[in-house]
């Protein structure tokens, strides 16, 4: 790197640099006969002695230890006759001790010619610290990586590292003297000079100042982090200021990839939480169109097989036949009438095997359109209409996402952005693939849930009596309403016993899904066969006990009564169920209390017996926990409001079932089973 420009105090001088100053270089002047005959006040400073002592003593005597006088009268000789010496040798200090003195001596002949010694003489060490201080800064100068620019106080180039001749691409001796613009036209120049005017003015250095720009070595801007501090001499002089450059491109790379891998992580943990709340099959769709509208597409349509929808199974595309979809959801994440180029929610669309979402889920592999121009638009809309609505919307980039559960192709996520001016990339698919797999495990938990539950409700109500028949001198309404989440196995049966002698059973098998409802049956059918026995109450559950505790894990509910319409009594035993409800003829209603008995499956544990007055008019409910329990309230205050219900029945013992159901359970948690018997008047 080259010196700094003139004063700009004195255009006609050199301005005066610092480095004698720091030497602190003395003078001193021998005579022809070794003499001190001139004493300067830095030789002074450095070995002790006043001018008064010094002058007019030989040097020798007064300087030199005996043991180097004879070098150093031997080195006079050789000066005095004409050669030069530099070199460095030890002189006595006033206090006794010596002190190495580095030298650059000279003859100088007056105006007689008589000759006299000259000797520039300075601290040795000093001079050692200033040569290691001077090796480590050009080393350090020209080996750094770090580009380093000094620059005069009207701006102009003074000297570069290699470094800055690497990041710009200018070798040293084209840029010196010319202003910045002038060289690197690429960058940013008028915010660099604006910050370098204010490092000049102020002094305070301006760190880690960010450039966006280009060098006459790249041909793509790249970033720079640039520190600027002004250069003053001893005096506080104004110099120029020193600029240094690092090209922090790859930093930023990196911090921006950090950045989006924490976004990607943040979106995961987000969608971990959003999907697949339910096991809803259009709910879930609708999570992920959400959660992909908030953080990665303008526009958002899920749509999957319709053998999905239809009949719970994956029938894969194949060959050249074409798709059939049933849109679940369709989500845009501002007001825009781009989501009606969509298939509406609920309808089914066909698309040939040409389509882009026909090929995402035959070939199970992401389509990533980046630039959507006219004819590849006609192959991503449903028709021509919706083309044209995407076109004028704005939408410019396509993304399909199959969605891959098990193995299997469910359906499609499919993406627009219309706003955001970004394209699509490579990491907006990653992104996109992997909320398209969580939420396709989501969606076939759904579809499998579904096919579970409706094979567990058709087996369930194939086991429950359709209509209860009518018995003589009985009103009877049945009602079995399954759970929103899944099927359980509660069952009822009104069973003929004789004249004037019904059975009636209500039971709640323990567990869901259809090894509940298959239990179930089993109870039931069995409860068939025993009651035609005409069985006491206690006796045939006890049989029942048997039975369930062959079963396996099956644990049962259930309460059987037995009414006698000719005699006026209802007979009651009880396996661990809830307690019935009797109401009189009078209209007062009370929870009937059946001797303790432990659920079927448990044995070991006698059943109890209660015989209850049966008059015309009595009505005697029979129900499972399902109509009486909520989690928010304990089960004393379902049991208390079916109580006072029913003392306001009225004649219509449907249109009294249908009131229970409605006021304690319109979305039941567990399934219901509830059966009203009256004794006629």
């Amino acid at each position: 790197m080259n010196g700094y420009a003139t004063s700009d105090r004195d255009p006609g001088t050199a301005a005066p640099g610092g480095l004698l100053d720091l030497l602190k270089v003395a003078a001193v002047v021998l005579d022809g006969g070794g003499h001190i005959a001139l004493w300067s006040p830095e030789i002074e400073q450095l070995l002790g002695y006043t001018a008064d002592e010094a002058l007019r003593q030989r040097a020798d005597t007064l300087l030199i230890a005996p043991e180097n006088r004879a070098r150093g009268r031997e080195l006079f000789a050789q000066v005095r006759a004409g050669d030069r010496w530099a070199g460095v040798f030890p002189l006595r200090h006033r206090d006794g001790t010596e002190r190495a003195v580095e030298f650059r001596t000279m003859r100088l002949l007056d105006s007689e010619g008589r000759p006299h010694l000259l000797g520039l003489a300075t601290d040795a060490t000093t001079v050692r610290k200033v040569e290691r201080d001077l090796a480590l800064s050009h080393s350090l100068v020209n080996q750094t990586p770090l580009g380093i620019a000094v620059f005069d106080n009207d701006l102009r180039w003074v000297g570069v590292n290699p470094a800055l001749e690497r990041i710009n691409g200018v070798p040293e001796e084209a840029l010196l003297g010319r202003r910045l613009g002038e060289v690197l036209p690429g960058l940013d120049v008028e915010a660099i000079e604006a910050r370098m005017r204010h490092v000049l003015k102020t002094g305070r250095p301006l760190l880690d100042q960010q450039t966006i720009g280009r060098t006459a070595a790249d041909e793509q801007d790249r970033a720079y982090s640039e520190s600027y501090h002004r250069i003053e001499d001893t005096d506080g002089r104004v110099l120029g200021l020193a600029m240094a450059v690092l090209d922090v491109t790859e930093r930023q790379q990196a911090a921006a990839e950090v950045a989006q891998a924490r976004q990607h992580l943040s979106v995961i943990a987000e969608a971990g939480v959003r999907i697949g709340t339910t096991l809803d099959l259009q709910q879930t769709a609708r999570e992920l169109a959400d959660v992909v509208v908030s953080h990665l597409a303008d526009l958002a349509a899920v749509d999957v097989l319709e053998s999905v929808v239809a009949r719970g199974t994956i029938v894969p595309v194949s060959g050249g036949a074409p798709a059939e979809f049933r849109a679940l959801a369709v989500a845009a994440g501002y007001p825009t009438d781009a989501i009606h180029a969509a298939d509406p929610v609920g309808e089914l669309a066909t698309y040939a095997s040409s389509r882009i979402i026909t090929q995402c889920v035959r070939k199970a592999r992401p389509v990533l359109v980046e630039r959507v121009d006219p004819k590849m638009m006609r192959r991503i809309a449903r028709d021509a209409r919706a083309a044209r609505t995407l076109h004028e919307a704005g939408a410019h980039s396509y993304l399909a996402v199959p969605l891959v559960a098990r193995g299997k192709v469910l359906g499609t996520l499919t993406l627009y952005r219309t706003v955001d001016e970004r394209p699509f990339d490579d990491r907006d698919q990653v992104l996109a693939s992997e909320l398209a797999a969580r939420a396709a495990i989501c969606i076939d938990n759904a579809r499998l849930y579904g096919r579970e539950r409706g094979t567990a409700l058709t087996l369930q109500r194939s086991l429950l009596p359709a209509t209860p028949a009518e018995q003589e001198g009985l009103d009877i309404a049945a009602r079995y309403r399954p759970a929103l989440s899944e099927v359980g196995g509660d069952w009822y049966d009104v069973l003929p016993l004789g004249p004037g002698r019904t059975g009636l059973v209500v039971g709640d098998v323990m567990g869901k899904g259809v090894q509940a409802a298959a239990i179930m049956g089993q109870l039931s059918t069995a409860t068939r066969a025993l009651a035609r026995l005409d069985l006491p109450p206690a006796e045939l559950l006890r049989h029942l006990d048997d039975i369930a505790g062959s079963l396996g894990d099956a644990i049962a509910t259930c309460v059987y009564a037995v009414c006698d319409l000719r005699a006026g009594i209802c007979s009651l035993s009880s396996a661990g169920h809830l307690p019935p409800v009797l109401a009189g003829a009078d209209g007062g209603a009370k929870l009937v209390d059946v001797p303790g008995g432990v659920p079927l499956g448990v044995g070991g544990v006698d059943f109890g017996t209660v015989n209850l007055e049966f008059a015309p008019g009595s009505l005697l409910a029979l129900y499972t926990d399902g109509l009486v329990e909520n989690r928010a309230e304990p089960i004393d205050t379902g049991l208390t409001t079916l109580t006072r219900l029913l003392e306001d029945a009225g004649p219509s013992l449907q249109r009294t079932s249908d009131s229970l159901l409605g006021a304690l359970s319109p979305q039941p948690d567990d399934d219901v089973a509830l059966l009203l018997v009256r004794a006629r008047s």
